[in-house]
């Protein structure tokens, strides 16, 4: 009797052995709580790689890596500089907020790795070229015009071409290399509004374009947003890439929309599409994909699955996002990848050298406000909560200056140190109603000070708490909670940042001795 209880006992054990070992292998949806807008994915042997929408950042168009499908780390950019013009370097009053460089097409043919994207702001079609695409370097050609939401594509028949567009979707053919379009070649329209198996009379009209092949057939994904509706996958289908295609809806759930096609070593298909989720962003999912007479099916029963039978999400530190002390060993980038200015930096204005351990942002002209200061370095917020926190040294900031910790969206928010007449200040500044306020100013008797921001993404609160300390002990609130809605003019999610400028004069600094972010925010920020 007890051998056989102490049997059942055991197999108990074995059983929620195995049950916990197939929640750790468990994946689930979003794959990344963050803004990782217009995926492109590609697989190359056991490795998948992905490029996504960086826009007015500094260095721009970032690609990762992936061994599961799940777990992303930054490997590069494409780009340092996408161009030197007024509206990229924040300079004689221009910016390029919510444009810049968009959706991107990744691709690997005969060794080389391309990633191509396009620019409103330069009106240029842009791509690169590696054949190592985590270490580089980077090659680039451009050309008009700017190819709207395209797919490079190369055929079987070592054809290059790219299908762009919203609504009329046409075709390009370009050169072998796909550095410029073929001489002698026209445009030509293959669907006239792909918009149409959506029902779509209004709305966003089908873009996104992301073309695959598959067993001879050419499948093309697009989104769609019909009005009064949500986002939706639209699936077109041909036997030649210039058609007849044949469309239908491909998925329609959750607003989880816009991406394409991966498959797995073993075989397996996924789509990857993304939501978008508020202040944090436009965030990734992967959903199962069964192949059905001939046309990819997705979902299960239509639906985004919460898990997936995928190895389990880690945490997006340090791989996505991560703290940075700014003490660098010799042979180390001055930056980490998770790091991006707000556009193109004045790079005589920032060192990590000048002072051992910190980061040094200097004044080096005025401006009027926030958002049309240089050298802001920035990183991600992720989801559902996180914390981002620095220690400033304000003793050498001068009269007008303003440093300190941002969240960077149209409608912004800020804790720093202010200087007037000679003293400093801990300000809150809220731009949620569209034009900063300064809410509360607390005198600042010493030289540094401790702030923090911490996020709320859950269920879409997509709000923050703003806090300073004195000590990095204990924590005060300051000013109000922020409400973080997604703004179209940024096109972006919420952003930490880093800044320091002048209203005044030029020639003073700030140091910042770290920056660390956690994925957990204190219970008064959940108030």
């Amino acid at each position: 009797m007890q051998k056989s209880i102490f049997q059942s006992g055991l197999l108990g054990v074995v059983l929620l052995l195995i049950h916990c070992s197939a929640i750790a292998q468990t994946a689930h949806n979003p794959i990344l709580f963050a803004d990782v807008p217009d995926l492109s994915m590609i697989r190359v042997g056991n490795t998948y790689y992905m490029s996504s929408t960086t826009m007015h950042l500094s260095p721009g168009l970032p690609i990762m890596k992936s061994n599961d499908l799940v777990n992303w780390q930054l490997v590069g950019y494409a780009y340092d500089t996408l161009a030197n013009v007024d509206a990229l370097n924040l300079t004689n009053g221009k910016s390029t907020y919510g444009r810049g460089s968009w959706a991107s097409s990744l691709r690997y043919h005969n060794g080389t790795y391309y990633v191509t994207t396009f620019a409103q702001t330069t009106g240029k079609t842009y791509v690169y070229t590696t054949k190592d695409i985590e270490k580089g370097p980077w090659k680039v050609a451009s050309f008009s015009p700017s190819y709207h939401d395209h797919s490079l594509f190369f055929d079987d028949d070592g054809r290059v071409y790219m299908i762009y567009g919203a609504g009329q979707l046409r075709l390009i053919e370009l050169n072998a290399d796909a550095s410029g379009v073929k001489p002698s070649t026209t445009e030509q329209v293959i669907i006239e509004n792909a918009s149409t198996p959506s029902g779509t009379g209004g709305g966003l009209p089908a873009e996104g374009s992301q073309l695959f092949k598959v067993k001879g057939k050419y499948y093309l994904f697009n989104i769609t947003w019909p009005k009064g509706g949500m986002r939706t996958v639209v699936i077109h289908r041909a036997d030649k890439i210039t058609g007849p295609w044949e469309g239908r809806i491909g998925f329609q759930d959750l607003g989880v929309a816009q991406g394409g096609l991966i498959d797995t070593p073993d075989g397996k298909w996924y789509a990857y599409l993304f939501r978008d989720f508020g202040g944090v962003g436009r965030i990734p999912y992967l959903v199962p994909v069964k192949w059905e007479d001939g046309w990819p099916v997705l979902g299960v029963n239509g639906k985004v699955p919460e898990t997936l039978d995928l190895p389990a999400n880690k945490s997006l530190i340090p791989g996505i996002v991560a703290s940075d002390e700014f003490t660098r060993k010799k042979g180390e980038p001055a930056l980490p990848l998770v790091w991006q200015w707000n556009h193109n930096p004045d790079n005589k204005l920032w060192s990590v050298t000048e002072r051992k351990g910190y980061l040094r942002l200097k004044t080096g002209r005025i401006d009027t406000s926030f958002v049309m200061a240089r050298n802001t370095l920035t990183q991600r917020t992720i989801g559902p909560e996180c914390s981002g926190a620095t220690l400033l040294d304000a003793s050498t900031l001068k009269d007008g200056d303003f440093a300190g910790l941002s969240l960077l969206q149209k409608n912004y928010g800020l804790v720093g140190v202010r200087v007037t007449n000679g003293k400093r200040s801990v300000v809150m500044v809220s731009a949620a109603s569209g034009k900063p306020v300064e809410v509360q100013s607390i005198p600042l008797t010493q030289k540094t000070v401790y702030l923090k921001a911490e996020c709320d993404f859950r269920d879409r609160k997509d709000t923050a708490h703003f806090f300073y300390s004195l000590d990095g002990k204990a924590w005060q609130s300051i000013g109000e909670p922020l409400k973080m809605p997604y703004t179209i003019p940024h096109f972006m999610g919420y952003r930490f940042g880093l800044f320091a400028y002048a209203t005044q004069q030029t020639g003073g600094f700030a140091d910042f001795d770290y920056f660390r972010i956690t994925d957990t925010i204190s219970e008064s920020a959940k108030n």
